[in-house]
């Protein structure tokens, strides 16, 4: 379904204090409340990755609480997002709310109330309130030329969803996956703050190519990706020669490399503020740099591996 296009048919209301939009697809709203504090609005929801409901209730909660962190704010308020089939029972539903709870206070915010509604399938997220100064936030517009791409977390995991669900990789192996997409970005998004980031945006349902194509259409540049320095999950790349999918591979899967992946973010910084970026915020490493190039270049194009391909065989280059 097209929904930018769908959107662009209905009539908004203009205001200028409203920074961030629907325009640009990003994480989150972004309102103007006064010269010093604007607010960051946004709410998501997923299905099940992971039959244990206590940590389906963590990832599904910072999931929801890493789209505020995007845009460099801090949460707030919370309110719960759950459809729920009655048939799981009463205990599942209160594990899944327990482990979104804990990763709201985890991440310092406060549970106001929520939605619960009967469904056929389980489904839990969050509607999150941040705060964020109007004068520094993270669009995903704000890339600049030869800026450099640092990724908090592996990207992969969204062909461990498909092996696990389909019984070719074991709960004790996806485990430590599951656990990774449990843990919040609020550290990473901190640090870029305090390092003057000009922009980020949560690599999830689109993978690390869908949102870099979302960050270079709204920023008007091409961003080139080193391939080999992408962080991936150990056993991501087999996992996709074996077959494994998700909703973006196939024919593309390199470049789809992290469809479904939840909560981790690709942060945009100046050269000058990377190279004074602490280490364990920037684990990563820088990935990729921007360029003035429209036509979102990540490689050299080689046959059925799509829009991202491999930038390798040369040493380290300067710059990232």
């Amino acid at each position: 379904m097209d929904l930018q296009g769908l959107f662009s048919k209905l009539e908004l209301r203009r205001d200028p204090n409203l920074l961030v939009g629907i325009e640009t697809n990003d994480d989150a709203a972004v309102y103007r409340l006064s010269d010093d504090t604007a607010l960051v609005v946004t709410a998501d929801f997923i299905t099940p990755l992971i039959d244990d409901p206590y940590l389906f209730g963590q990832i599904a909660a910072a999931n929801s609480i890493s789209d505020v962190y995007a845009m460099g704010g801090r949460p707030i308020t919370v309110l719960n997002l759950c459809m729920f089939p009655v048939k799981a029972g009463a205990e599942v539903l209160a594990e899944v709310l327990r482990g979104g709870l804990d990763k709201t206070h985890e991440a310092g915010a406060i549970l106001v109330g929520g939605h619960t509604v009967k469904d056929d399938e389980m489904k839990y997220g969050l509607s999150v309130n941040g705060i964020v100064s109007p004068k520094h936030y993270t669009p995903n517009s704000g890339a600049r030329q030869g800026d450099v791409f640092i990724l908090t977390k592996p990207v992969g995991s969204g062909v461990y969803v498909w092996a696990h669900r389909n019984k070719t990789l074991s709960t004790e192996e996806f485990l430590p996956v599951a656990r990774k997409l449990a843990e919040l970005n609020r550290v990473a998004c901190e640090t870029m703050m305090e390092f003057d980031a000009r922009g980020a945006t949560d690599i999830t349902g689109f993978g690390l190519g869908g949102h870099s194509l979302g960050m270079a259409k709204a920023s008007k540049l091409g961003i080139r990706f080193f391939y080999d320095r992408l962080p991936k999950f150990p056993r991501a790349l087999e996992l996709i020669e074996a077959g494994g999918t998700t909703g973006l591979t196939g024919v593309r899967a390199r470049a789809a490399l992290g469809s479904a992946d939840v909560g981790r973010s690709l942060l945009r910084h100046p050269e000058e503020g990377r190279r004074r970026l602490p280490q364990e915020a920037a684990r990563a490493g820088s990935v990729g740099r921007a360029d003035r190039r429209r036509s979102f270049p990540l490689g050299q194009a080689s046959p059925g591996s799509g829009p991202i391909e491999k930038k390798k065989g040369r040493k380290r280059p300067s710059g990232p």
